[in-house]
């Protein structure tokens, strides 16, 4: 079963803990599997060419889009939007293991993450944080990508990625922390293998594949997944890791979370094709998946980070999904959104996907949603407190992290500064 998660001791809220999160992944991986260390040696490129990795016969790829601009539907589903399960022995295979309580969990999880979404905006509503990035909508996108996850493997997310951080163990009071201004950084990338929220549009995806290309050198199996929005494929940034991983063969995953607004712009003014087209240009297949089916997105996401591991390279997953609430805090969608768009996306919520299969299985029971509730209760009630009793940061602590060892340049300006403050009557 998935990890059900537990109190952290040193303040915080109940999680999944990094060893037991994800216990069933790869219980059931589909034979052909193999080891990084014996497709790529030590130091060396393995060989890639642009037609053999663009391919679809790819295992687990043929979702590969295709020619022409694709509809929204046409996209890997095991799951539609009423719940009922779609059968597709491709990808089925790849979540052969999920079990009824590994369904019942990633409804919790999703539940919960929403609920800490839904009390983060509310603080910050309330004067508690500066800003905050709701992942309204995109909860399937990251709880069944998150799960798809190995201990071993490596993070590197936007600032909207707090789904993928929960599953990893991270206690989000660490992320509001970045927001409330009391941290740049909010956790050890290296304890729980995810690296802090990227602000710079894309920048991400860079230190990912040079991460990736690491991984590669020291030999080891672990796979590396970046995250990114539809908008963010616009960017320089973007385009220049894709050539390197693809150049590299670097084991990295490119999750592009097409939500289809990049703060007020439409995904139709980004691309006039499937956003999944463009990977296979730089020699990486690609997958589009229905963003708001978690078992497909979990399918997906196994077949390309397998597909890393063994020594395949790099790919490119686009998850269809939609941005129900605004891009952060200080953005007004009514501005520029047509609410029958909204209205229309509500109805493929992910939640209630999810929800209505467990339903037709006889498993969402009033003990599941009783406990369910309480939990996700539970969550806010402690992220709350947790994050209002914060203590501010020293204001000369901003001295303490410029360099790795003081010299007498920075003593000199943090003596002046000192002095400036004093001059205020600060303490």
């Amino acid at each position: 079963m998935i990890g059900r998660g537990t109190r952290l001791e040193s303040g915080g809220f109940p999680h999944t803990s990094p060893a037991a999160h994800n216990s069933f992944r790869h219980r059931n991986r589909p034979s052909g599997s193999r080891s990084r260390q014996t497709a790529v040696r030590r130091g060396k490129r393995a060989p890639m060419s642009a037609e053999a990795h663009a391919s679809p016969s790819d295992a687990g790829l043929s979702g590969l889009a295709g020619g022409g601009t694709p509809p929204d539907e046409n996209f890997i589903q095991l799951v539609n939007a009423n719940g009922e399960r779609v059968a597709n022995p491709e990808y089925d295979r790849w979540v052969a293991d999920v079990t009824d309580e590994d369904l019942a969990s990633l409804y919790e999880d999703m539940i919960v993450i929403r609920r800490i979404d839904t009390e983060a905006t509310a603080l910050q509503r309330q004067g508690e944080l500066a800003l905050w990035a709701p992942l309204l909508g995109q909860e399937a996108a990251q709880i069944g990508s998150g799960r798809a996850l190995e201990k071993d493997d490596f993070v590197f997310p936007s600032y909207r990625e707090n789904g993928v951080a929960y599953v990893r163990g991270i206690n989000l009071v660490n992320s509001l922390r970045i927001w409330r201004g009391n941290t740049h950084g909010g956790w050890d990338p290296y304890e729980f293998n995810m690296a802090t929220p990227q602000i710079i549009i894309g920048a991400q995806t860079l230190h990912a594949t040079g991460y990736a290309m690491g991984v590669v050198n020291d030999g080891a199996d672990s796979a590396v997944i970046t995250y990114f929005g539809d908008g963010a494929t616009s960017q320089g940034d973007v385009n220049e890791a894709m050539i390197f991983a693809a150049s590299f063969q670097a084991p990295v995953v490119f999750f592009c979370q097409n939500n289809h607004w990049a703060i007020s712009e439409p995904v139709g003014l980004q691309a006039h094709k499937a956003i999944a087209d463009r990977a296979p240009g730089f020699g990486i297949p690609s997958m589009r998946v229905d963003g708001n089916d978690v078992l497909a997105v979990l399918a997906a996401t196994r077949v390309a980070l397998d597909r890393a591991r063994s020594g395949g390279g790099p790919s490119f997953i686009e998850a269809v999904t939609y941005r129900m609430g605004p891009h952060t805090t200080a953005d007004d969608p009514t501005r520029y959104r047509d609410a029958n768009e909204l209205e229309d996306w509500a109805a493929k919520d992910p939640i209630a996907r999810l929800a209505a299969l467990l339903d037709s299985k006889g498993l969402l029971t009033d003990e599941l949603k009783a406990g369910v509730t309480a939990k996700s209760d539970e969550v806010a009630k402690e992220l709350r407190a947790n994050t209002i009793n914060l203590p501010e940061p020293e204001v000369m602590d901003v001295f303490n992290n410029v360099y790795s060892e003081p010299n007498s340049a920075l003593e000199r300006q943090k003596d002046h500064y000192e002095r400036y403050l004093t001059s205020f009557g600060a303490n």
